[in-house]
């Protein structure tokens, strides 16, 4: 019989999801300002030549989801068609709401009058591809949903060879890349399958960071004592490795004379090892915090921490509808570029607290919890009996599923 035994509350996932969250509402802050920012300013250089140490994010949040979906079912009986019955309807309904009511957002905030046959076309093919509002994301997901009994099984068929499991994925994300980056670009892709077309689309392109969090969730101590002792290392590496993205920039912009899309591409054989140094930083920044909530850590700051951590996942899926203040309001400041730049942390609070308030108003008010993957009704249960025994703490590792898309 396959373990159930309740584990302990992984206070780092927490942050570790914050850290990411944050950093892909700053990311896509950037971008705004960028935008407005005269493109010969040295403003504007700026923010181009920086963007990189960003770009950690989006893998983060590929690794999170591999560990936290193996954490709660490599120990678990495998009923694998009830898993994918719970997982896209739990995650569809989000992302398919959002699709549609961002897109009716923007819309009435584009002309104020709704041809519904061409909003209907337009939102299809928004949920098939997963091509608006940054839901690429929740495309891959649901892919990984798909095979992640292939990713079980290959742990489980091979106890005893998970290291080289590791090494083989490295070693074939590492070559993906330099032919994405070297040789893809010259090829005709027209005739393509969408999904090796647009293949940022595609989960195997992300195959590293999915395996890299299931390989942490069953060796969890393992990794933990091998990243503590070799934390200082690893800080110096991620941060040369933060300023080396700088070098890229301009090596993939003079040398290579890359177009900006293909410079600010994460399909690049450097930010993989960036990434992975990064990942495992915010790794042992986690534990850290992990630690300091039991010896004397603020409660205020513990409280906002968990409190992003809920909705993290609400943040992703909302951040587009404060972006649109965004992106109206920016115009309409008429400022030297470096003001502007100065502004950015105002903007950043912006899109921020605006994607928690919608996402906090969602978990606290029913149903909207649903739009957010924090549903606080349950058919039989109702309403207060779910809310109850969702929103107490919770004693086992498995309260963490719940936040395994984030």
């Amino acid at each position: 019989m396959t373990s159930t035994k309740k584990r302990p509350y992984l206070y780092e996932v927490d942050l570790m999801r914050v850290i990411f969250i944050r950093g892909v509402l700053l990311n896509h802050t950037t971008t705004a300002f960028t935008q407005r920012l005269a493109a010969t300013s040295n403003s504007h250089l700026f923010l181009e030549m920086t963007h990189l140490m960003l770009h950690f994010t989006r893998m983060g949040f590929m690794f999170m989801t591999g560990l936290v979906l193996v954490l709660n079912y490599y120990h678990r009986d495998q009923h694998w068609l009830y898993f994918w019955q719970k997982r896209y309807i739990s995650v569809g309904i989000p992302y398919v709401g959002w699709n549609a009511i961002i897109m009716l957002v923007a819309t009435l905030g584009a002309g104020g009058i709704i041809n519904w046959p061409a909003y209907w076309s337009h939102l299809g093919n928004a949920i098939q591809y997963g091509n608006r509002y940054y839901m690429y994301y929740i495309l891959v997901t649901f892919q990984l949903y798909l095979i992640f009994p292939l990713l079980i099984a290959l742990f489980k068929c091979f106890p005893d060879g998970h290291k080289v499991i590791m090494g083989v994925s490295i070693a074939l994300q590492f070559f993906l890349l330099i032919y994405l980056k070297y040789w893809l670009p010259s090829v005709d892709r027209t005739q393509w399958w969408y999904l090796f077309r647009y293949y940022g689309n595609n989960v195997l392109v992300y195959q590293v960071y999915f395996l890299a969090g299931a390989f942490v969730a069953i060796h969890y101590h393992e990794v933990d004592n091998w990243i503590k002792a070799h934390a200082k290392l690893i800080g110096r590496f991620t941060g040369l490795l933060a300023l080396g993205t700088i070098a890229l920039y301009f090596g993939d912009q003079k040398i290579l004379h890359l177009s900006m899309a293909a410079t600010h591409s994460v399909h690049q054989p450097y930010i993989m090892v960036y990434d992975l140094f990064m990942i495992a930083f915010v790794f042992w920044i986690g534990r850290r915090y992990a630690y300091a909530r039991e010896h004397g850590l603020p409660a205020g700051l513990d409280r906002g921490i968990r409190s992003l951590a809920k909705v993290s996942f609400g943040l992703y899926l909302v951040q587009s509808l404060p972006l649109f203040v965004l992106d109206a309001v920016l115009p309409l400041i008429h400022l030297p570029a470096w003001l502007l730049l100065i502004l950015l942390p105002v903007g950043y609070a912006w899109v921020l607290g605006g994607s928690f308030a919608i996402s906090w108003f969602c978990y606290r008010v029913p149903p909207f919890g649903a739009l957010i993957d924090r549903p606080q009704w349950h058919p039989l249960k109702g309403v207060y009996a779910y809310v109850q025994n969702h929103t107490k703490p919770h004693a086992a590792i498995a309260a963490n599923d719940k936040s395994e898309n984030h």
